[in-house]
């Protein structure tokens, strides 16, 4: 596998190298907003891609709707910098890693509203449907001096449908596949005068496949509610509210469990002045988890809530962007934790300058946290405009991450004693921004002092270095759209020399896509080399190359077809093993078919 991989890279690279001399000839001076979309995620404050000045990949609602996946952590998996490892397909726990960093060192948003275990620290990426959205934006990078605690890979953000169509626009999916699996989903969502709706509804259930080899089927269901409602009034001022709640059933290897995941908030934004606008959210968010297994009937039950105030100043070109933050996380568990709840109290702020052709980024953040003490992050970019396309931009910025619940108390393994993560990272790179594709490169290094692991009694790693490099491109010219992304991290452990657990080094993804009148059709290849699941480099795991394909007819107007093939090639992988040493398998072929009314 690693010689099919080098020589598979290799060839990708000269491909997304010769897609400026395939397009050239169709390139104007304005770019497709979707190849230059809106960023709000790296700097809090709209911004093109290439004005960002940060590392950023956006799957907008034409990318989720063509590959409707069964899962987001299919729509993630092989993004630049992104690498995803499952305990098994269909709702079994999955972990998302960014730039080399784990799930607890990455924040997940939805609609601005940060969802995650207190326990457990990472985000159960399983459980989220994918057909509640219609926008995600990975920014790559630390953003600890915007976000607070866990930001040292970078920050996952998805959007759920606003409203941007006038009158009632209603949508219906239904269909259905391999492994018994029925997915339905049904919404309606539009605009009346100033007043934006969203309301939707999914189920999603299937029998499953083994976890393990020659084990039985494990079943997973996912019943899904979203609510979001926002009004514009005429003086600028604006409201909103939004609801999320997912519930199901889960089985896996050895028990199965109840679980609850839910985002709620409320938020106001009204303009002070011409000059400045002022935003208040208050939100919360919630993840529980009712587990029945061979420990026992146990209960894992997290409430964060959040205060969060925001005001953007203008001045011309420039933009300031001050605030402050209150978050406090309950814990209520059949485990005997010592603590059970803390608070954090943020002050942050953050000046977006535009010196043309030069650009200047900086921010700041002061954390005050009962429990693990002050802690003071930041960050600092500068870009240069070297004409019309080309961006060149570098970036400096710290982080730092808590540790859990379960790292702090959990019997068998819990450490009290351990230290808070802390990381510096530097990164170069250019961006080349064209009205028909798009390419964009980028080296970073990122240092942690006293990364949390360890298998048993977790300890603190004194120093760990993630080296990286990334180059991503997209083209849309005729009937086509292409995204390819290539990925290179070296994740070490500087103690011993080896690499970070259950990391993948290497990865590449090839997404293409082709219109033919009332039908498309289109595919993605991705490709991973080994990973290691000991901290000794000597439990290794094989890489794996996966191809799934998609097609679609609109066989009447607001009414088509979809049907795709997941891993058409039965490919036999994994990606993670039990503490007893017995994989963890993934699906092999897999095909789905659905019909869909709406836009």
């Amino acid at each position: 596998m690693s010689y099919r991989f080098h020589s598979t890279a290799t060839l990708a690279a000269f491909a997304m190298a010769a897609l400026p001399m395939a397009v050239q000839a169709q390139s104007s001076d304005e770019p497709a907003t979707h190849l230059n979309p809106v960023v709000v995620t790296a700097a809090l404050a709209p911004r093109t891609a290439n004005e960002s000045l940060s590392s950023v990949t956006v799957l907008d609602e034409a990318t989720l709707r063509r590959q409707d996946p069964v899962s987001i952590t299919d729509l993630l998996r092989g993004q630049p910098g992104v690498d995803v490892s499952t305990n098994g397909s269909f709702g079994k726990n999955s972990s998302v890693f960014i730039r080399g960093s784990g799930s607890g060192q990455n924040v997940l948003l939805i609609d601005g509203i940060r969802l995650r275990s207190a326990t457990s620290g990472g985000a159960a990426w399983q459980h989220l449907e994918p057909r509640m959205f219609d926008r995600a934006e990975i920014v790559r990078g630390p953003r600890g001096s915007l976000y607070g605690a866990d930001a040292i890979g970078g920050v996952i953000q998805l959007f759920t449908p606003q409203g941007e169509e006038d009158g009632p626009q209603p949508r219906i999916s239904v269909g259905g596949g391999s492994f018994n699996t029925q997915r339905l989903s049904a919404g309606i969502s539009g605009k009346e005068g100033g007043t934006r709706y969203s309301f939707a509804g999914s189920h999603f259930t299937t029998d499953g496949q083994p976890v393990r080899r020659d084990g039985d089927d494990k079943g997973y269901d996912n019943t899904t509610a979203l609510a979001r409602v926002s009004h514009t009034f005429e003086n600028g001022a604006k409201a909103g509210v939004l609801a999320l709640r997912v519930r199901g059933h889960n089985e896996y290897d050895g028990g199965e469990n109840d679980f609850v995941q839910q985002v709620a908030g409320v938020y106001g934004e009204l303009p002070m002045t011409d000059n400045w606008r002022s935003r208040l959210t208050l939100s919360e968010s919630r993840d529980e988890s009712d587990n029945f297994d061979n420990f026992g009937d146990t209960v894992f039950d997290t409430k964060v809530r959040t205060a969060r105030w925001e005001n953007t100043f203008i001045a011309g070109a420039h933009e300031l962007i001050a605030g402050a933050e209150y978050s406090e996380d309950r814990v209520n568990s059949t485990t005997a934790y010592d603590e059970t709840s803390r608070s954090n109290a943020a002050v942050f702020t953050q000046a977006l300058l535009d010196f043309a052709p030069f650009t200047l980024q900086a921010s700041l953040r002061f954390d005050d946290n009962e429990a693990y003490g002050e802690e003071v992050t930041g960050s600092v970019g500068v870009g240069y405009d070297l004409d019309g396309h080309h961006t060149l931009r570098a970036n400096y910025g710290t982080a730092f991450n808590a540790p859990t619940y379960n790292q702090l108390y959990f019997p068998g393994f819990g450490n009290p004693d351990l230290e808070s993560e802390t990381s510096e990272s530097i990164e170069v790179g250019v961006r080349g921004q064209y009205a028909h594709w798009f390419w964009d490169a980028a080296l970073y290094q990122t240092d942690i002092d006293n990364l949390i692991a360890g298998q048993g009694l977790l300890s603190n790693v004194p120093k760990t270095r993630i080296r990286g490099a990334e180059l991503a491109a997209g083209v849309e010219l005729d009937d086509w759209t292409l995204a390819a992304a290539l990925t290179y991290t070296d994740p070490e452990n500087r103690l011993t020399g080896k690499r970070l657990q259950n990391r993948a080094s290497q990865s590449l993804r090839l997404d293409v896509d082709r219109e033919l009148g009332d039908w498309s059709v289109g595919g993605s290849w991705i490709a991973q080399n080994h990973r290691y699941r000991d901290a000794q480099n000597q439990d290794r795991l094989s890489g794996y190359g996966l191809v799934n394909l998609r097609a679609g007819w609109q066989f009447a107007p607001l009414w088509s077809a979809r049907v795709t093939l997941e891993n058409a090639l039965d490919q036999d992988y994994i990606t993670t093993r039990s503490f007893d040493g017995a994989d963890y398998i993934n699906a092999g072929r897999a095909g789905f078919l659905s019909v869909h009314f709406g836009q």
